[in-house]
């Protein structure tokens, strides 16, 4: 389908994008460099597919540096179907290796003139801060390089004068998260996947035999897999080595850990990052840590090394849409290169792809392990990024609780109730609010099964140890319903008397939403709502008003991908298949939008894009194209309720029977598959820190009004806590009214419809495409008044 516009796709508006991004005549050398991480593939794909779209061609170097060193097979042209099926593959098809030619100039002459061969001048190198630092040098050093070549005559004059000057985009693949001014690096989420699923499996044993373990994580310089595995499991006690324990740790965590036991928890977890370090720089080790606690206490304590296994396995939900969108928009980058362009890495900032001057970010990471060597270690956790301090500050709230003789009492009682459907995630919100609650000084009160449980008063006071190990169960604990409290004031009311509720903590998805409104509508009637209520986004639909993303949707994309590779692989063996899978969302498309994205689905039909007949047809045209290609497999995800005519059915059957001796179809409803599971980690880290932070925001609120008896009454008391692009926000919900469109339960406006154009790109539609203007480098580490939204 080449020649057509996509669905949807205004006519002439491809040409306007290729007159703005044209990349004809320019070539693009794409190579994975140092450790590998899950993800780098899917980062290789965009690169190409995105490169090959815009009419440039794009290079494979094999190897690495070495490749580029080497030359001759180790650089070769890529074409569409070069990338197919490698979405899916963890590590790097294109291979990595460490280069010490590269380092020479000697080495880096052979590389320049391997390059000017081919007419390659820009560069995308996925790797760390190493790989990056390699290339960074090597484009500022090129015209010398090329002057030297022509001198030695292995270049033409005519060749210096053509490729005088080479642009350099980074994409930062590494799993340890550790480099500075992207909230998350390539590989991270999957790593985090891979130890979560080992702790997830060692809690069960563990607690059969009352057990210690000591889980070491990978991080020889950065402890952020150690810090958010601690997080998303709520381990007893973390080792980082940005953040050393205070001398006499020892006999702290011991301690710590007898208490524990104490209150009748049957297992202790101890995370180490690799690297981790007292406060005199000297190693502390996992077989210390065990010897320890053996002779200390005398647990049966047990050493688990994770090693390899957290660089393998399939790449996250995540990591494939971070790394799809990082690889369009490193091309874009390349193609909006000037010869003064200097060498950027595009990053993460929140929910937005930003563009960073490469060195800079280079040497702030530098100057974490500098800070590190001479013991600032303040300082170390600073640089590291506010996200990393956020979290550090979070575990510490959550993993320890003060003596109550030394919590001052706040005398107020704070109610947390679930409502709408179940979200992955949910649990460990109510522990994070639970135990924040109660280190402000409040009582805090669980509400069973949603408003239907509050008016008939299933409120019961819940403790700090109640809500222990309840981080990765999925579900809700607290129970759910969708009932809103509308025909329930009176009862509701009464009970918020009895228990004397002074403000009200609501986890869901968009029930939860039109309960905040019904309950701020109804304050004049019932004085009782007077007080400050917070909601939190849960829902797998992610249509919630005032939030880009939502506890529970990142476990349910998981789900969504891990079938659609499932199946996709089941069609290995059946070739010509077409896969038509029906995804949940309500009227919202952003589990079918996505899940495309991160399965490489050749369409997704969701309601936000009315598509009709013709659009279904040259679908199938597009897919009878590709039958002829050595690819001969599809996909197409429907969201549910994208048409109330083109049914799963009707898609299936039009496909079925227009396919006719080209493909045959298959359908897949995933139904409430996608509502359940253990939560990923990026949901329990989520809903762990956004939950913390709406209860900070009702202590707040309760210590203004403290001893005056005031009666909170003004818009800004109801607010719903959401991810706006890069800020973590508390909204009005009356503000938030506006912005909603109430008959089908989504936002006016999505900010993921804007990522629609890349699933096509990445399919071969042709589709208009919304370019940032030649987006200006920003500095590396803002640090205004806005709250970041690290994720």
């Amino acid at each position: 389908m080449d020649g057509h516009d996509s669905p949807q796709t205004p006519k002439g508006s491809f040409r306007k994008f290729l007159e703005q991004l044209s990349g004809a005549g320019k070539a693009i050398g794409v190579l994975t460099s140092g450790g590998d991480a899950q993800g780098m593939n899917a980062a290789v794909r965009a690169v190409v597919r995105m490169g090959i779209y815009v009419g440039a061609k794009v290079y494979f170097i094999y190897e690495g540096y070495q490749g580029m060193v080497d030359g001759g097979s180790n650089i070769v042209e890529a074409n569409w179907e070069s990338v197919s099926s490698i979405l899916q593959v963890g590590g790097t098809i294109i291979g990595s290796a460490r280069c010490q030619d590269f380092r020479t100039r000697e080495g880096r002459l052979k590389a320049a003139c391997n390059l000017v061969q081919l007419g390659i001048t820009s560069l995308c190198v996925i790797g760390g801060d190493g790989s990056l630092t390699g290339a960074h040098i090597f484009q500022t050093e090129w015209s010398g390089l090329l002057e030297e070549l022509a001198h030695d005559g292995k270049i033409s004059a005519e060749q210096v004068q053509k490729h005088g000057h080479l642009n350099v985009v980074g994409m930062v693949g590494s799993i340890d998260n550790d480099f500075c001014g992207t909230d998350m690096t390539i590989g991270t989420d999957s790593a985090l996947h891979r130890i979560i699923e080992v702790v997830d499996a060692i809690m069960t044993t563990a607690q059969s035999h009352q057990r210690t373990f000591v889980l070491e994580v990978m991080g020889r310089h950065c402890g952020y897999l150690a810090l958010v595995s601690a997080l998303a499991c709520g381990a007893d006690w973390v080792f980082l080595p940005e953040s050393p324990p205070e001398e006499g740790w020892q006999e702290n965590m011991c301690i710590k850990l007898s208490e524990n036991r104490a209150r009748k928890k049957r297992l202790n977890i101890i995370i180490v990052a690799e690297g981790a370090i007292d406060t005199q720089n000297k190693p502390i080790t996992s077989e210390q840590i065990k010897e320890l606690v053996v002779t200390q206490l005398g647990y049966d304590t047990r050493v688990t090394i994770l090693g390899h296994v957290q660089r393998g396995g399939t790449p996250s939900a995540f990591d494939r849409i971070l790394a799809s969108r990082m690889g369009v928009e490193a091309v874009v980058a390349l193609l909006q290169a000037t010869p003064e362009t200097p060498a950027c890495v595009v990053s993460l900032s929140g929910n937005q792809a930003v563009r960073l001057p490469l060195m800079e970010c280079v040497q702030m990471t530098q100057e974490v392990q500098k800070a590190m060597d001479e013991r600032r270690f303040k300082d170390a956790v600073q640089l590291r990024g506010r996200s990393f301090e956020n979290n550090l500050n979070t575990y510490k709230r959550l993993a320890i609780k003060l003596p109550d003789s030394e919590i001052p009492k706040s005398n107020c009682n704070v109610g947390v109730v679930n409502v709408g459907a179940p979200a992955a995630g949910m649990n460990a919100a109510v522990r994070a609010a639970v135990r924040v609650g109660i280190s402000e000084g409040h009582k805090m009160f669980a509400v069973y099964d949603g408003f239907e449980g509050f008016a008939k008063g299933q409120i019961k006071e819940i403790g700090w140890g109640d809500v222990g190990g309840w981080t990765g169960q999925g579900g809700s604990i607290l129970g759910t319903k969708r009932i809103l409290p509308g025909k329930y004031l009176e009862d509701i009311a009464a009970q918020m008397r009895t228990h004397g509720i002074s403000a009200l903590l609501i986890i869901g998805g968009f029930e939860a939403f039109q309960s905040l409104l019904e309950l701020s509508k109804n304050r004049d009637s019932h004085p009782e709502f007077c007080i400050p209520i917070c909601m939190v986004p849960a829902t797998i639909s992610n249509n919630v008003p005032g939030t880009d993303l939502s506890i529970g949707c990142d476990t349910s994309l998981n789900v969504i991908v891990e079938t659609c590779d499932r199946i996709k692989q089941s069609a290995s063996g059946t070739k010509r298949r077409v896969f038509i899978i029906e995804t949940m969302g309500g009227f919202c498309g952003y589990l079918a939008n996505m899940g495309g994205l991160a399965a490489g689905a050749d369409a997704a039909y969701i309601f936000e894009e009315p598509f009709d007949i013709r659009d279904l047809q040259s679908n199938v045209e597009h897919l009878t194209e590709k039958m002829k290609t050595s690819i001969q497999r599809g996909l197409v995800l429907r969201n549910e309720s994208c048409s109330e005519n083109y049914t799963t059915d009707f898609i299936y059957q039009l496909y079925s029977e227009e396919g006719k001796g080209v493909f045959d179809c298959r359908k897949n409803v995933l139904g409430h598959m996608q509502q359940g599971g253990a939560p990923s980690p990026f949901d329990r880290n989520f809903g762990t820190k956004i939950s913390a932070r709406a209860m900070q925001w009702i202590s707040s609120k309760l210590r203004e009004s403290a001893g005056k008896g005031k009666k909170f009454l003004s818009e800004d008391s109801v607010c719903v806590l959401g991810i706006s692009k890069r800020t973590l926000l508390f909204q009005p919900v009356a503000e938030l009214k506006k912005e909603t469109d109430f008959e089908h339960r989504i936002p006016k406006e999505q900010w993921w419809l804007k990522l629609r154009p890349l699933m096509k790109i990445l399919a071969k539609y042709k589709v208009s495409f919304e370019v940032s203007d030649a987006s200006q480098l920003e500095p590396v580490q803002p640090r205004g008044a806005e709250e970041p939204a690290a994720i």
